[in-house]
C-alpha cells in the first residue's frame, strides 16, 4: 500500500492552498487559531465561499451539487483548511441530514433542501437525544401523532447543538407503541420558526452557550416532511449516525492542534530549557502522533470503503470515533501540562476576538487564555455522537459476535 500522495494529489493540494491563501478571511483564520469564539457570520461566510468555488459539499456526489472528489481529496481538503485556519464546515446539514435525505428522501425533498443546505441558506441542527434517552436512544418519548395532512409533535429534546442559530431541525419522534422501541420511529425535518418551538440555552462549563433544550409543543408538522416511511426512521438514524461519528475523528483538527502543542513545547523558558527536550514529555508527543497518525490511515481506508460500497460506515466508524475523540482529548491535556500554571485561569472574555490580552501572561497570553474553556469543551467529545462505551458494545457485537 503506497502511502504517499499521487503527482495529481500533490497538484490537487497545491490548488487547495492556493485557494486558501486567497479566499479565506484572515480575521476568520485568526479566530480559529487563536481559539476564539466563531459567530454564526463566520460559518455561514465560509460556507459560502466555499460553494461560490464548488467546493461546498466534497463528499456529496455531482449529481447532488458535490465535488465528486476522491477520499484522498476529501482527506487532503480536511487537513489543509484545518492547518490554514478555516472554520470546520458545520456536520448536522452537510454530512448527517444531507446523506439521509439522498439516500432516503424522495425526489422533491432532494430538489427542496440539498441546495439550501450546500449553498449556506439553511442551517440544520439534530434532534435525537431526550432526557433519558441518550445512549438508548430507541426510549425516546417525544410524540408524533398524524392528524389529516400534518403531524403534531409534543416532546423535548435535549443537547442540541447550536439550535439557537438552526432554520430546521431533523428529529426522531415516536410514531407508534406497537411492537419494538424502535420500530416505531420515524424521521421528521421541521422547520425551527413553526409555532410551539421553544429553544432553552444549556450553559457549558466554559460558560458558552452550544447547547440547548428544545421543546415542541403542539408542533404542526406537514406530512411531506417525513423521510422514508412512518416507523422506518431507525433505520435512517442508524445511517445518519455511521456518517456522525466518522466525522467526529477530526483528523485534520488534531493535527493542528498536534502543530500547536509542538510549538508550546520547543518555546524556552526564562528559566530552564524547552519543555521539548524532556524526554518523557516529548515520548507523550511522540505517542500520541503515532496514534494519530494511525487514525488518519484508518480513517482513509473507511471513507474510500464508503464511496466504493456506496453506503454508511458501519461498525468501523466506532472505532474511529473512539480513537479521534481520545486524541483530542489526549492534545488538550498535553497543552494544558505544558503551559503549566499559565493555563490555569480561564478569561471567557478571551473568546472575544477583540479581546486585547492579559499584560501579566506575556507571551502565553495567545495560547493560555482560551485553553481552559477549550480543554473544558473537549471533556463532551467521548460522550456525544453515541458514548465511547456504547461504541465499543457496538465493535463488541458486530465485529467480535460478543
Amino acid at each position: 500500500m503506497d502511502l504517499n500522495f499521487t503527482p495529481d494529489e500533490l497538484a490537487f493540494r497545491d490548488e487547495v492552498r492556493s485557494f486558501l491563501r486567497a479566499k479565506l478571511p484572515p480575521e476568520i483564520s485568526h479566530k480559529v487559531h487563536g481559539g476564539k469564539r466563531l459567530e454564526k457570520d463566520d460559518f455561514v461566510r465560509w460556507q459560502k465561499i466555499l460553494h461560490a468555488k464548488g467546493w461546498g459539499a466534497a463528499s456529496w456526489p455531482i449529481n447532488h451539487g458535490g465535488t465528486g472528489w476522491t477520499a484522498v481529496q476529501q482527506h487532503i481538503f480536511d487537513e489543509e483548511c484545518a492547518d490554514a485556519g478555516a472554520p470546520m464546515q458545520l456536520p448536522f446539514g452537510l454530512k448527517m441530514v444531507a446523506p439521509v435525505i439522498m439516500a432516503f428522501g424522495n425526489p422533491a425533498q432532494q430538489a427542496r433542501f440539498l441546495p439550501r443546505i450546500v449553498d449556506g441558506t439553511d442551517w440544520w441542527c439534530q434532534g435525537y437525544s431526550e432526557p433519558g434517552s441518550g445512549s438508548d436512544l430507541a426510549s425516546l418519548k417525544t410524540r408524533a401523532v398524524r392528524e389529516g395532512d400534518h403531524y403534531v409533535v409534543n416532546g423535548q429534546k435535549t443537547w442540541n447543538t447550536l439550535g439557537q442559530y438552526a432554520d430546521w431541525i431533523f428529529c426522531l419522534v415516536r410514531t407508534s407503541t406497537e411492537g419494538r422501541q424502535q420500530e416505531g420511529i420515524s424521521f421528521l425535518l421541521i422547520d425551527m420558526k413553526t409555532p410551539g418551538i421553544t429553544v432553552r440555552p444549556i450553559i457549558m462549563m466554559d460558560g458558552e452557550h452550544e447547547i440547548n433544550e428544545v421543546w415542541f409543543e403542539d408542533v404542526k408538522v406537514p406530512v411531506e416532511n417525513l423521510i422514508g416511511e412512518e416507523n422506518k426512521g431507525w433505520t435512517y438514524a442508524k445511517f445518519l449516525l455511521g456518517h456522525e461519528r466518522t466525522g467526529i475523528a477530526g483528523v485534520g483538527r488534531s493535527k493542528r492542534e498536534l502543530k500547536k502543542l509542538k510549538a508550546i513545547a520547543r518555546r524556552e523558558p526564562g528559566d530552564g530549557k524547552p519543555l521539548i527536550e524532556d524526554p518523557r514529555f516529548r515520548d507523550r508527543i511522540a505517542q500520541v502522533e503515532l496514534e494519530l497518525m494511525a487514525l488518519e490511515i484508518t480513517n482513509l481506508r473507511v471513507i474510500s470503503a464508503e464511496g466504493e460500497k456506496k453506503r454508511a460506515p458501519g461498525p468501523e466508524a466506532s472505532i474511529l470515533k473512539i480513537k479521534g475523540s481520545e486524541i483530542q482529548q489526549m492534545l488538550t491535556e498535553l497543552q494544558m501540562q505544558a503551559l503549566g500554571h499559565y493555563a490555569l485561569p480561564y478569561l471567557h472574555e478571551a473568546l472575544d476576538a477583540a479581546w486585547p490580552g492579559d499584560p501579566l501572561m506575556a507571551d502565553y497570553a495567545d495560547d493560555a487564555a482560551p485553553l481552559s474553556g477549550h480543554y473544558f469543551n473537549v471533556r463532551k467529545t467521548t460522550i456525544y455522537g453515541g458514548s465511547n462505551e456504547i461504541q465499543k458494545n457496538i465493535i463488541s457485537q458486530m465485529i467480535l459476535g460478543l
